[in-house]
């Protein structure tokens, strides 16, 4: 075999070895976030001292592909009384898996936490939120949500956010309305913003 030939072959071999090492390897990263097609919010009204009076009545929000990853989410503009107090609670469910979140956040509740923002709570607030869950630890899937008697407008927009895996210790993070709530770690399993009127 001539020079000429060994060297077309050797180019040849490191040209097809080239080819094959750059076969990529590396896994598929994959979200490990809650799948959440469908979030109700139930409100009922409590009297002075805590008790419910009333009907329940509830708000939805809703996307078949998922509500972080579709693209045009339903959702319902909630409607409160001026200088009321309610009972809420918050439902979550994946309708593709059949799954109720709801009761997976029960049972990691050391690992879920919700806020509540949005300038409903935070810019102009006419709503304030206070955590009532059961047990010791803080997670907003049940609270009491107080709308103002006298507030300086009728609209605004309620974001829930639902933070999954974040230190619950850091300072701030106890406060249901903590805007710097991504320095307390975690990653975001549910952010919707539903509308709110009050009349």
């Amino acid at each position: 075999m001539t020079t000429k030939s060994k060297l077309c072959l050797i180019a040849l071999a490191i040209v097809s070895l080239t080819f094959s090492s750059c076969k990529s390897e590396d896994p598929v990263p994959e979200n490990d976030g809650e799948l959440i097609t469908d979030v109700t919010l139930t409100f009922q009204e409590l009297d002075e001292s805590n008790n419910p009076v009333g009907d329940t009545f509830e708000f939805t929000a809703s996307d078949a592909e998922g509500i972080e990853i579709g693209s045009t989410p339903t959702v319902e503009t909630v409607v409160l009384s001026k200088g009321k107090k309610y009972q809420m609670y918050i439902d979550v469910y994946n309708s593709v898996a059949g799954e109720d979140i709801t009761a997976e956040i029960y049972a990691e509740s050391d690992e879920h936490q919700f806020y509540f923002l949005g300038s409903a709570f935070t810019s102009s607030p006419f709503l304030s939120y206070e955590y009532d869950d059961e047990g010791n630890e803080l997670i907003g899937l049940k609270g009491i949500v107080t709308v103002q008697q006298s507030p300086g407008f009728n609209n605004a927009n309620m974001q829930i956010l639902l933070r999954h895996d974040l230190d619950k210790n850091f300072p701030g993070a106890s406060n249901p309305n903590f805007l710097d709530y991504a320095q307390a770690g975690g990653e975001s399993d549910l952010d919707i913003t539903f509308p709110v009127v009050v009349e």
